[in-house]
């Protein structure tokens, strides 16, 4: 028996009208789902509980059986795994994106332009990183690189009663004024990312990337604080060698926290750019090469959402089944029975940039036990209108593995 989880990050949004009132999953051509679908299990599940943020980390964490209550301890301890960072029990860990915030004179009147300073490469921003931390690195504060826009921050004997730290994608196009942590412990932190702005504005990376029309990463802003948190292995959860295969450190970490094969993708961007191919070809190999599950995350359709770009979104979905799908069900054809699930972890409505609650739909296929579900898109509204709904989201990988 093989396993694989589709994972299309924030695929549900909400009717636009600039799509005619649809859906990007409605709108897409995805012959693959739509295929599946008509043989699967089809509905909707919770995946990020009352109370808790929707973010990728819970969501994701959920989607995998691992219940946010018991294991979420923040974003960041995740990222910092990844990044093969060694976390002490005191450390506080942050999420340190590089951003472009507009130009006025006093920090906090700037407006968030872009929380991924144009996806600024590894290379540039591993250069600004090394920068930063030889201006504020020291025995309290120690800043690791990671993959683009995203990188580490460590406190050593921190504290995560900073106040409100707001994630950067949250506050497109906003003043950043009311978004600043007023907390006395989150001081510190605040200051660093004042002072970055004017260390950071004109280094020669910057002044390089304006040259070559691109935005400048002019400031550090932090978020995303959590302790070191540790995962049951998933083999020892649900009795399968697991595979993980994403683009961003946040998926990385858990997958190595969680003692799963992480496969790395030459080409894997987390954007529409990316290696689709690439990430299906490395799931078949896995496969053959004896693990029995793999999760395959691809970020696309939830950057294009926090854009607002509605023809890339649309585009993402039909890449992914087009240049994943397809190539994935031809290889496990060959094999005499597997499971597929495909499933956003949450939505992110291009309307507004950023992630919500809602319940997202999914599709559960089982070679031998192919169901009839007459349903004509593989959507949020037809997934809605099946009627099957599960409440608790960490409970859908038990079923999906052991049903």
């Amino acid at each position: 028996m093989k396993y694989v989880v589709l994972l299309c990050d924030g695929m549900a949004d909400y009717p636009l009208e600039e799509l005619d009132g649809k859906t990007p999953m409605s709108c897409a051509k995805k012959p693959n789902m739509e295929r599946l679908a008509k043989r699967s299990e089809v509905g909707l599940v919770k995946t990020v509980a009352d109370g808790l943020k929707p973010g990728s980390d819970v969501a994701n964490l959920s989607v995998l059986g691992y219940d946010p209550a018991i294991y979420y301890s923040g974003r960041s301890p995740l990222e910092a795994a990844s990044i093969g960072i060694d976390l002490k029990e005191t450390d506080v860990t942050f999420r340190c994106n590089l951003v472009t915030l507009s130009d006025e004179p006093e920090y906090t009147e700037k407006t968030m332009v872009d929380y991924c300073a144009d996806d600024i490469s590894t290379a540039e921003a591993a250069e600004l990183i090394g920068f930063i931390q030889e201006q504020f690195g020291n025995e309290t504060f120690s800043f690791f690189p990671g993959v683009s826009y995203r990188h580490c921050l460590v406190w050593n004997n921190g504290t995560t009663e900073v106040g409100t730290l707001t994630p950067p994608h949250d506050i497109s196009g906003r003043k950043i004024t009311e978004y600043l942590s007023d907390s006395p412990q989150a001081e510190k932190l605040i200051g660093m990312m004042k002072k970055s702005y004017d260390l950071l504005k004109n280094h020669p990376v910057n002044q390089a990337r304006i040259a070559a029309g691109h935005r400048p990463a002019n400031s550090i802003w932090l978020w995303g604080e959590g302790r070191k948190k540790t995962l049951m292995p998933f083999k020892e959860k649900y009795g399968v060698k697991g595979a993980m295969i994403s683009a961003v450190d946040l998926l990385k970490g858990i997958g190595k926290l969680s003692d799963m094969e992480v496969l790395e993708v030459e080409g894997a961007t987390g954007y529409i750019d990316t290696n689709f191919e690439g990430k299906a070809q490395a799931a078949i190999q896995t496969l053959k090469n004896g693990n029995d599950f793999v999760y395959i995350h691809v970020e696309a359709p939830d950057e294009c959402g926090h854009r607002f770009e509605i023809q890339n979104k649309v585009r993402a979905i039909e890449y992914i089944d087009e240049k994943i799908l397809g190539p994935l069900l031809q290889a496990l054809d060959t094999y005499d029975d597997y499971k597929v699930m495909i499933l956003p972890d949450h939505p992110t409505p291009l309307a507004l940039k950023t992630h919500t609650a809602d319940p997202v739909p999914y599709m559960i296929y089982h070679k031998r036990k192919e169901r009839s579900t007459p349903i004509a898109c593989f959507d949020e509204m037809h997934a809605k209108a099946t009627g099957i709904y599960e409440a608790n989201g960490p409970s859908l990988m038990e079923r999906f593995i052991k049903e």
